[in-house]
């Protein structure tokens, strides 16, 4: 139970780092602190407190934010490589380690190259998997996980959540790269772009725009299918209701979010709050989707005294009287 709860820490410190990533780039602070990894010749750990004014106190947050979950991420690693007898866990724990390094490497380039827009897209889209890496960790440590015996025999909605998933990946990639294309004001109004359905004009930083509008409208409808499935067809199944009605929830809070980022000029804390409730949205979708393409862990049924050389044979189902008569 420890180490499960360690797993939901390091998940929960996921997304406070993706939030103070997000208040950095609302506030256009990504170049505040223009060394790396030093803060303006300082040590990060010993920056004094006192230089903590304006953008710098977004940037240097973030480092020792990013530091600090860079460092728990070490000892989930090691945890669970010590007590997790599943072997393709154990690699999930070092997969999320070498994610937490990359992103590390990567901020660094980010500030090194003075903010080139595919590797800060590259440092968004990382941050997310990792999440989804950490979040993960979380779920298959969890009592409910491991003691689940009955697998969801439904094809339909393992597809289904696997496409919606990705599909809400992409469109957190297709908003990073918005962001750092300044492209977030590209269309000044909504619902309409320019007082229209369609553009009347076009350029690069519309394009992505309005592509991101688009993407959510198709996010939107997959979730809304998505939902509708598992409520109609495994309402019963707390494990995958719950989820199935918190994306609905949290779609309907992207939306009105996204709205407001319009409405307010982009403003940094609406802004901010977007970026994470869209990772909320991912993570949530993800879960489903573990849950709904989780396999049984049973062991089949033998006969005994049936096994040859250890190899245990399964039963055969018991034959009826109507096969009997055939």
């Amino acid at each position: 139970m420890w180490h499960h709860r360690y797993a939901k820490l390091v998940a929960a410190c996921t997304v406070l780092l993706i939030a103070a990533g997000g208040m950095v780039t609302s506030t256009d602070s990504g170049l505040s602190v223009p060394d790396w990894p030093t803060t303006y010749g300082w040590s990060m750990f010993t920056f004094p407190l006192s230089k903590w004014v304006g953008g710098i106190r977004y940037e240097h947050s973030h480092r020792l934010i990013a530091s600090t979950v860079g460092f728990l991420t070490i000892i989930l690693a090691i945890w669970t490589w010590k007590v997790e007898p599943r072997a393709w866990v154990r690699k999930l724990g070092f997969a999320a380690l070498g994610a937490v390094i990359l992103q590390g490497i990567l901020g660094g380039v980010t500030v090194l190259l003075f903010l080139p827009p595919a590797v800060s897209i590259g440092h968004a889209g990382l941050a997310q998997i990792f999440f989804c890496l950490t979040l993960t960790l979380a779920l298959v440590t969890s009592p409910g996980w491991k003691d689940a015996a009955e697998p969801v025999a439904d094809p339909t909605l393992r597809r289904l959540a696997a496409v919606t998933t990705a599909a809400i990946y992409a469109q957190i990639l297709t908003g990073a790269t918005m962001r750092h294309n300044a492209a977030g004001l590209a269309i000044p109004d909504f619902p309409w772009a320019f007082g229209h359905v369609i553009p009347p004009i076009w350029s690069a930083k519309i394009a992505i725009h309005f592509a991101h509008r688009v993407g959510a409208l198709v996010v939107t409808s997959l979730i809304l299918a998505t939902s509708a499935h598992v409520l109609s067809h495994h309402g019963r199944r707390r494990e995958l209701a719950r989820p199935a009605s918190l994306l609905l929830a949290l779609v309907a809070v992207q939306i009105a979010l996204g709205a407001f980022v319009i409405w307010s000029g982009k403003d940094p804390v609406i802004n901010t709050a977007h970026v994470v409730n869209g990772a909320a949205l991912l993570g949530t979708s993800l879960a489903l989707a573990l849950r709904a393409g989780r396999r049984s862990t049973a062991p089949a049924p033998v006969v005994p005294g049936s096994a040859v050389l250890g190899l245990p044979v399964r039963v055969r189902p018991p034959v009826r009287d109507a096969e009997v008569r055939l």
